[in-house]
C-alpha cells in the first residue's frame, strides 16, 4: 500500500507543502510546520496488525526496519527510498526499570527510558536520522542543498555531525562559547563538522542559523523542522511497545526548545488515532528554573508568553529562553493534561547524584526531570501507585566534569547531598584496612 506524507501549518490554515520543499514556515502566517500523514490509508490495516509488524521489525537485519525510527517506517516517512535512508540502528533504547530509587521515594512503579544509550549518546538521533535522509533525497533529486546547518547546545549538533558524515553531507554547527561539555564539543569537531563557537547563548545562535538558512542551499536541521519531531516521536510509541502497547499513566521529559514534548504527544496521538492504545498518559515538562519560560506561561494558564533571557544552568542542553516550539508544545500539554515543573540548580543536581547512587548514570537535564518527580510526588500530583516513565535525554558521561565537579564539592553555591570523593590512602593495608572499617558495611 503506498502511504504518505506533508507539511501542514499547526494554525489550521489550510496550507500544504512536500516534505521536499525547503521551507519551515507556513509562507500565508508565519505558523510553524507539521507533518501530517494519510490517516485514511494507515487506518486500513488494523491495530493488532501495526502491533504484530512492528513487533517483528524489532532489531531486525532488514534494512532499514531493525532501526527504532525506521521499524515505523509508514508511521514516520513512508515516500523516501531505502537506499538514501540514513541510519545507525538508534531507538530500541533501554526501559530502565528504576526499582531502587522507586522504592525510595514511594514510587514502585518507576521507569527511566535511557535515549542516551545511542550512537551519538542522545534523543537527537531519533530525529536526526528523518532529516538527514530526508536531505540525502532532495540532493539525489536535484536539490543544491550544500550543506545542513544548526544551531546546537551540544547534542543536536553531535547528531547532525555524525549523521552528516555517514551520509557525506557537509554540517555547519552553531555553538553558544563556553556553554557546551567538552565531551559535546568534541562530537561534531570529530565528525569533520564546520563548527563555530559564538559569543552569544543558544538563543543568539538559533537567531543567527535561521538568518543563514533562508539561503536555500544551506538547510536548516533545528528541530523547528518538523522532519527531526517525526522521528523523535518514536520513543513515545517505542515506550508504549515496550509495555505490551499499554500506556503508562505519566511521562516525564526535560523540556527546552520544546521540539520534544510537541514530538511525544505526536507520536502518542497517532497510536491512539490507530487504535493501538486505548488511553494516553499524562505528560509533566520539566524545565531549569534558570530558563523556565514554558513553565511561568504555565502558572498563567498558557495565556502569556514572555521570553526569558536563560540563566546559567547545569542542564545546559535546555538553558533555552525563547523555545521554537512553544505554540506546538502547549497544544501537546493541553491534549495531554500535561503540567509543567521547574526545578533548581540544588535540586537538579543532588537529584542526577541520587539516581546515580540507585544504578543510573544521568545528565543534568535528566536531573531536571527527577526533581519534577519528587516534587509532583510529593505534592500528590502524581499517585504512588501510577506508572511513571522519565524520559533520559542524553547520556552521564557526556557531563563527566560536572560529575566530577560535585563529587568534588567545586560546584558554586551548591549543597551536595551525595558527594562520594575517593580516599587517597598510603598503600599501606592497615591504613586501607582501617578506612573499609570506618565505612560501617553490613
Amino acid at each position: 500500500m503506498n502511504y504518505n506524507s506533508w507539511y501542514a501549518c499547526i494554525r489550521g490554515c489550510g496550507r500544504r507543502y512536500s516534505i521536499y520543499d525547503v521551507i519551515y514556515r507556513c509562507e500565508d502566517c508565519g505558523g510553524l510546520l507539521d507533518v501530517e500523514h494519510d490517516l485514511a490509508a494507515l487506518k486500513q490495516v488494523s491495530a493488532e496488525e501495526w502491533k504484530k509488524l512492528f513487533d517483528q521489525r524489532v532489531r531486525s537485519n532488514a534494512w532499514p526496519y531493525g532501526s527504532g525510527v525506521w521499524g515505523k517506517k509508514e508511521w514516520v516517512c513512508p515516500q523516501v527510498d531505502n537506499e538514501q535512508i540514513v541510519s545507525m540502528y538508534e531507538g530500541h533504547t533501554n526501559c530502565f526499570r528504576a526499582d531502587r530509587l522507586g522504592r525510595e521515594i514511594g514510587l514502585p512503579d518507576l521507569w527511566v527510558k535511557l535515549c542516551g544509550n545511542s550512537h551519538t549518546g542522545s534523543f537527537k538521533d531519533l530525529g536526526m536520522t528523518v532529516l538527514v535522509s530526508v536531505v540525502r533525497q532532495m540532493i539525489r533529486d536535484g536539490k543544491p542543498i550544500k550543506a545542513v546547518a544548526c544551531a546546537s547546545t551540544g547534542d543536536t549538533s553531535a547528531a547532525l555531525a555524525a549523521y552528516a558524515a555517514a551520509a557525506g553531507v557537509p554540517a555547519v554547527i552553531l555553538l553558544p562559547r563556553g556553554k557546551v561539555s567538552t565531551e559535546q564539543l568534541i562530537q561534531p569537531i570529530a565528525n569533520g563538522a564546520k563548527v563555530l563557537s559564538l559569543d552569544t547563548d543558544f538563543d543568539g545562535c538559533m537567531r543567527i542559523v535561521q538568518e543563514l538558512t533562508k539561503d536555500p542551499t544551506i538547510y536548516l536541521a533545528n528541530s523547528m523542522n518538523s522532519l527531526r519531531m517525526e522521528g523523535q516521536k518514536t520513543v513515545g510509541i517505542e515506550i508504549v511497545q515496550q509495555f505490551d502497547w499499554e500506556a503508562p499513566d505519566w511521562i516525564i521529559l526535560p523540556a527546552g526548545n520544546l521540539g520534544n514534548v510537541s514530538a511525544l504527544g505526536k507520536g502518542l496521538l497517532l497510536a491512539k488515532e490507530l487504535g493501538v492504545i486505548d488511553k494516553l498518559p499524562r505528560i509533566a515538562c520539566a524545565q531549569s528554573q534558570n530558563a523556565n519560560p514554558l513553565y511561568r506561561s504555565f502558572l498563567k494558564g498558557f495565556k502569556e508568553y514572555e521570553p526569558v533571557k536563560a540563566q546559567k544552568t547545569f542542564a545546559s542542553a535546555i538553558q533555552i529562553g525563547d523555545p521554537v516550539s512553544y505554540e506546538r508544545a502547549v497544544k501537546t500539554l493541553k491534549a495531554f493534561d500535561g503540567v509543567v515543573e521547574q526545578a533548581g540548580e540544588d535540586e537538579l543536581a543532588n537529584a542526577v547524584a541520587r539516581a546515580d547512587r540507585t544504578g543510573l548514570y544521568t545528565c543534568p537535564h535528566t536531573g531536571v526531570a527527577l526533581a519534577a518527580l519528587f516534587k509532583l510526588l510529593a505534592r500528590g500530583v502524581i499517585k504512588s501507585n501510577e506508572r511513571v516513565v522519565v524520559i533520559s535525554t542524553a547520556h552521564g558521561l557526556k557531563f563527566s566534569g560536572f560529575k566530577v565537579e560535585y563529587h568534588s564539592n567545586k560546584l558554586q553555591d551548591i549543597v551536595t547531598l551525595y558527594a562520594n570523593p575517593p580516599l587517597e590512602l598510603p598503600a599501606d593495608y592497615a591504613v586501607v584496612r582501617k578506612a573499609i572499617d570506618q565505612f560501617g558495611l553490613q
